[in-house]
């Protein structure tokens, strides 16, 4: 049986949404969230949290005892070092077969979706990488005022119209050969796009994200 090690990558200051990780989420940390879908896994073997921030390795080794953490090196710190850097690094200090990464931002993402998605992968032959889409229906335009997807001159239905996808960030699934293979990329040279419901592919990058997935959870976890 191949080993998966799940990446979540969390640093301690956050520009848009401050303090983000630790923020309050329906009563515990936002990052608590994604690392209990992950801990539900039938296939995920070990799960690595790679961070610069000693609050969070406090946390997570109060409230996760199992969870492997990886302390991120002065060179890889700050906001504008590339997260596949972070991967790359994390890949050298772990032994895996597979590799899935995800956000502690996306708190709607479910653990059936996780498996499915790694199933997939581990099925295929066709793909080096998988990475989760969002389908879109709908006008687009550039920012020139040119149609992305669409004729103006012929106003189809927007559910004839060809569909957009786009990359929403909530997880990626890899090999160290295909990370290598593409250059240092999660994205590997023969990616597979996965598709996910929009409401779990809900992403916090935003004050008002933080709001809106919050209210989702909320309704989403009475009503299950």
């Amino acid at each position: 049986m191949k080993k998966i090690i799940a990446l979540v990558p969390m640093k301690g200051n956050s520009e848009r949404v401050k303090n983000k990780n630790l923020r309050l989420f329906n009563g515990q940390p936002l990052y608590h969230v994604v690392v209990k879908e992950l801990l539900k896994s039938k296939l995920i073997s070990e799960i690595v949290i790679n961070t610069d921030s000693e609050n969070i390795k406090k946390d997570v080794n109060a409230n996760f005892p199992s969870v492997k953490i990886v302390d991120r090196p002065v060179e890889i710190q700050g906001d504008f070092v590339p997260m596949n850097d972070i991967i790359g690094y994390d890949m050298s200090q772990t032994d895996g077969d597979v590799y899935i990464q995800t956000h502690s931002t996306s708190p709607l993402l479910k653990i059936a979706t996780v498996d499915k998605a790694l199933e997939t992968f581990l099925a295929s032959e066709a793909c080096d990488s998988v990475f989760s889409v969002t389908r879109f229906q709908t006008r687009f335009y550039w920012e020139d005022g040119r149609p992305v997807n669409h004729n103006p001159k012929e106003l189809l239905r927007t559910q004839d119209l060809p569909p957009v996808f786009e990359d929403n960030s909530n997880f990626y699934i890899f090999t160290k050969q295909s990370f290598k293979e593409a250059d240092g990329k999660r994205i590997g040279i023969k990616p597979l796009m996965y598709p996910i419901d929009k409401l779990e592919a809900v992403d916090i990058d935003e004050p008002q994200d933080f709001i809106i997935a919050e209210g989702l959870y909320k309704i989403l976890t009475e009503n299950a």
